[in-house]
This record gives C-alpha cells, structure tokens and sequence, in this order.
C-alpha cells in the first residue's frame, strides 16, 4: 500500500519519526516521505542522516496553523499524526497550550486531509487517553473522539482516519530508561511509588501497527497491540541491580498503572493474534464485519492494564534489550 505512495508525518522529528521513516524507506520504497514539524534545529540534524535520499523531505510547520497543513498535504497520500505536547506534567502546568496543540491540531489535521483528499490518517495515541487522569490524557482521548468522528465528518470524500495506542515507549527520550541510566552511578534510583507497572513496547513494534493500521483500517478503529508489562521497580533493578530505590511519590497528573482499553470500550472491543481492535460507538460500525475482520469479541467486563496484563518482561530481558540498544537510548 505505502509502496510509491507519498507520506507525511506531523511532529516526524521526534522518537516515532526517527524509527518510522528509515524502517518505511527500505521495506516500502515510497516516493516521498515529508517530515512536517515546528523545529528547524531538529529537521537540520535529521535530515543529515539522510544524506542525498531524494524521497525525504522536510516542511516548517505547526499543526496549528491550518494553512500550512493544507500546504504541506497537497499531493498526499498517507498521513501518520505523532505530533504532540505529551510530557504529563509540563501539560498540566501549561493546558492552553496542550489544548491548542493537541485538540485544535488535531482538528486542523482532519479539515486538512479532508480538503487534500488524503486517502488514510493513523493518529499516534496512548494508554494514558483510556480513562484519563492528566490534562494530557484528555487531550488525547479528545483528539482520538475526533479523528474516529473524522470518518463521517468526510462526508462523500474518501479519508478514512484511524488510531494507534501505545503504551511506554522503551528508551524513548523523556522516558523512564534513559532517565534511570543517568541516575545510575549515583547509587540512589528515584521511584515514585513501588507498585507503578508500565506497559514496555519498542518503537519498531509501534513502526509495525502502524503499518498494520493502513493495511486493515476502514475507518475508525483504535488499534492497541499486545505487549508486555513490567513492575518500576524491576526497570530499575535491570539498570543497576545495587542501586537503592527512593519512593519520591506520583507526580502530578501521573496513572499508577497504565491501561489500554477500559470496560467501557469493551462492547466494541475484538481480540486478534497479536492485537486488540475498539471499534466505534458511533454508526453501529462495531457491528459491522469488515471492521470486525475475523476478530473475537472480548468479556463484557475486559480491560487491558499493565498490571492485569498476562505477559511480563524479565529483569533479564530488558538488560539484554538495554546492550543491544544502549547507543540510541534517549537520543530521540
């Protein structure tokens, strides 16, 4: 599907678009690939690991700012949104601007795609949308009402819009890994309450829901892919088995354990091999069998949380991923 196609990636600067745009490059071949983002510093360094690839472009922009969108779209043919304001507590401190980036961009995106005849948007998401407590988790869960809206806000055009949740990001930056690693040395690891989980996906799993958005999306669907969990306190234990662990207590706006899916979502929720799918609400569409796709409907009173989840990392394991991956942790 991506193959010869023309892609634009909101916030492509980030942790996301750094994995996304090689990994699409070379499995895809696309014609081009458009990073649109508001930090000319960023695009300037990217765009040196690219060399002279001619498919990678670069586009000043803000999702703010709706006439630039409609600039930059012009030509499109997919689009994945990953740009955001998503650090919990600099949302909560400044909620106008997460309001304007987050809610007002989102919806800027949609009018634009809409009036570019994009053909498919996948909206990035989070666990932290699913029964929010931040200013942030609203955020996004508005803006994931609205891109599911987005499919019949078309009318007779042919976008189609659907998102992808994740879930803690493995040594993205501002995360918890790279964090632990510089704290490391110092003999003490700050825990904010001893019982925290998260859920633990690489970027490149979140690379292949994406791709795996596209191929199988109708419109609609909230796509949420089946990773494991792991305890704070072990991520810590994996990056310095002798530090001691100070409880510091959670910040402001910050879930003690995530969760993907919420009992609300679970009338319309379907299970697959190594996904769930929340179809929507809206339009009886959760009944309907292409958006279903040979799915299983989940229990009635089913989530999907970090800390009732069926699969757990090992402290081994993610001391094995943390070597294999130590040279790019917290630089995206």
């Amino acid at each position: 599907m991506l193959t010869n196609s023309s892609i634009l990636i909101t916030g492509g600067t980030g942790s996301f678009g750094h994995t996304f745009v090689p990994m699409t490059l070379a499995k895809f071949n696309p014609r081009r690939v458009v990073i649109y983002s508001r930090d000319e510093m960023k695009q300037w360094e990217m765009a040196k690991l690219f060399g002279d690839d001619e498919r990678v472009r670069f586009f000043i922009g803000d999702v703010r700012d709706k006439d630039r969108l409609a600039r930059a779209l012009n030509g499109i043919d997919y689009v994945v949104h990953a740009a955001a304001t998503k650090i919990v507590p600099i949302a909560e401190y400044n909620p106008f601007e997460c309001v304007k980036t987050n809610v007002f961009g989102a919806m800027n995106l949609i009018d634009a795609c809409i009036d570019q005849g994009v053909k498919r948007v996948v909206a990035l998401s989070t666990d932290k949308a699913s029964s929010p407590a931040s200013l942030y988790g609203a955020t996004k869960l508005t803006s994931d009402k609205l891109f599911i809206a987005g499919n019949s806000y078309a009318g007779s055009n042919d976008t189609s819009f659907a998102v992808v949740r994740y879930g803690n990001v493995m040594g993205s930056r501002g995360s918890v890994i790279p964090f632990f690693l510089t704290q490391a040395d110092k003999g003490v690891l700050p825990i904010t309450d001893s019982r925290m989980t998260r859920f633990m996906i690489t970027l490149e799993q979140g690379v292949d829901l994406v791709w795996h958005a596209f191929e199988d999306m109708v419109g609609g669907e909230i796509y949420v892919k089946k990773i494991p969990s792991m305890k704070v306190t072990d991520v810590a234990l994996a990056i310095a088995s002798n530090a001691g662990q100070d409880i510091i207590g959670i910040r402001p706006g910050e879930k003690l354990h995530e969760q993907m899916i919420g009992t609300e979502d679970a009338p319309y929720t379907y299970e697959y091999s190594e996904h769930y799918k929340v179809l929507p609400a809206i339009h009886n569409w959760s009944q309907d069998p292409k958006r279903i796709n040979g799915g299983s409907l989940v229990a009635p009173d089913f989530t999907y949380c970090s800390d009732n989840n069926s699969e757990w990392m090992s402290v081994e394991t993610l001391r094995v991923w943390i070597e294999n991956n130590r040279e790019k942790i917290g630089l995206i």
